[in-house]
């Protein structure tokens, strides 16, 4: 984090508007190096992560390419003929435990990442479940993306991403991405000497305001009791309680 953003983080952070300590953040790191491998993805969740935990939200960073998370759209995929491992249930876990969801990729081929693409597809599996109010599980949760590399493609990545999130359930706050590009080709990746990533203020400017909509939109959400429960609950639909629609007995 540049001395610019800690001081203006630090000014923020005096006065917030309201108090986070209740609410958990879950970074999931789709960069394709295991543990403990550089990631300069990773150098931009900190700069996030910095600004969260200073307003006293708890943070968390996963790499799923360090699990085994097998292809497939089931609950457990070890419980099939196909596969005797599947970690990806314990990463499950992490994600409904969080408030705000953050996830983050390299740009390869213009595209995210192949671990991101799994991730979505897993977490898609899971979309047939409902919450404790009867809506599909993840409404209430926020969701937001932070993207690296060194060639273009952040917001063809981000629209992507940020589209199966909110076609799952998540809510997405206004400036819920945030990237960097260095220069075309094979240049320098963000956490390089003399790349200007740490120093980019657009880059940093756009991180603070997604932590923040993040925030301000988690609180809402969380004081709330997250999405109401009307007019969008599968069972009564499935039950015939179509709100907004004429029964089908009622048709002339």
């Amino acid at each position: 984090m540049s001395d610019q953003l800690k001081k203006i983080t630090a000014s923020h952070c005096e006065t917030p508007p309201a108090k986070y300590d209740d609410i958990k953040v879950l970074f999931l790191n789709c960069t394709l190096n295991r543990t403990p491998v550089l990631s300069h993805t990773e150098g931009l969740i900190k700069v996030a992560q910095n600004i969260f935990e200073a307003n006293g939200a708890k943070t968390k960073v996963i790499r799923p390419v360090d699990y085994v998370i097998p292809a497939g759209l089931g609950l457990d995929m070890s419980k099939t003929p196909e596969w005797d491992k599947d970690d990806w249930p314990l990463i499950q876990k992490e994600v409904d435990a969080c408030d705000v969801l953050i996830v983050c990729t390299s740009v390869w081929l213009g595209e995210k990442s192949s671990v991101c693409n799994r991730t979505l597809e897993r977490m898609y599996g899971y979309t047939h479940q409902f919450n404790d109010k009867g809506q599909y599980r993840d409404y209430g949760k926020v969701g937001a993306t932070l993207i690296t590399g060194n060639e273009d493609g952040v917001k063809h990545c981000a629209m992507n991403i940020l589209f199966s999130l909110s076609h799952i359930g998540y809510t997405v706050p206004p400036q819920a991405d945030a990237g960097w590009m260095g220069e075309a080709g094979p240049g320098p990746s963000y956490m390089d000497e003399g790349s200007g990533g740490l120093e980019n203020d657009f880059t940093n400017r756009n991180t603070t305001f997604l932590v923040w909509n993040c925030l301000h939109l988690a609180r809402m959400l969380k004081d709330n009791g997250g999405v109401p429960a009307y007019g969008n609950l599968p069972d009564e639909w499935e039950a015939g309680c179509k709100a907004g629609f004429d029964s089908p007995e009622h048709k002339r």
